[in-house]
């Protein structure tokens, strides 16, 4: 397996949060490039789209990051300066590379949009809570006996939710 600086990396998804190095608001993504690929989720709601190096827009798309430091705290005025810079090369929806944590976004005014928040997060299944060491989930948190929240969830017939 080659190394890159995107292993243990998320990909980014629509309602993932973006940031300005000069900006004062933090947008969600917008995907304009495709309507195809979802990340984990079957249902395909499009708070899921996965972003690509073409997706340029945000939400709300006026003014997306606030005030400006470099126009002395007036409106932004967003325009990409080119594609995301180090999107996921080996992944790609529709021809178009999937960005991650570490892609970034330069502004022709000045600033330099990274991603604040890839959107996804993560659940906890009954595999998980089979495959947890109970020595050092007690350690972590005494107060929980996860053998007894294991036996629980085994023996319920429903798939294991902790909403």
């Amino acid at each position: 397996m080659s190394n890159s600086e995107h292993n243990g990396k998320h990909f980014v998804i629509q309602k993932g949060k973006a940031v300005c190095d000069n900006g004062t608001s933090f947008p969600n993504f917008k995907v304009t490039s495709h309507q195809k690929h979802y990340w984990n989720d079957a249902d395909g709601k499009d708070d899921y789209l996965a972003v690509t190096e073409d997706d340029m827009q945000f939400n709300p798309v006026a003014v997306p990051f606030g005030n400006c430091s470099v126009k002395n705290g007036q409106p932004c005025s967003f325009t990409p300066a080119g594609k995301w810079q180090k999107p996921y090369e080996k992944v790609k929806v529709m021809d178009k590379s999937c960005l991650t944590e570490i892609s970034e976004l330069q502004c022709t005014i000045g600033g330099k949009i990274t991603v604040m928040k890839h959107g996804q997060t993560a659940e906890l299944s009954k595999q998980n809570l089979k495959n947890a060491d109970p020595f050092i989930m007690s350690q972590i948190n005494p107060f929980v006996d996860i053998t007894e929240i294991l036996d629980d969830a085994e023996q319920d017939e429903e798939p294991f939710d902790f909403e």
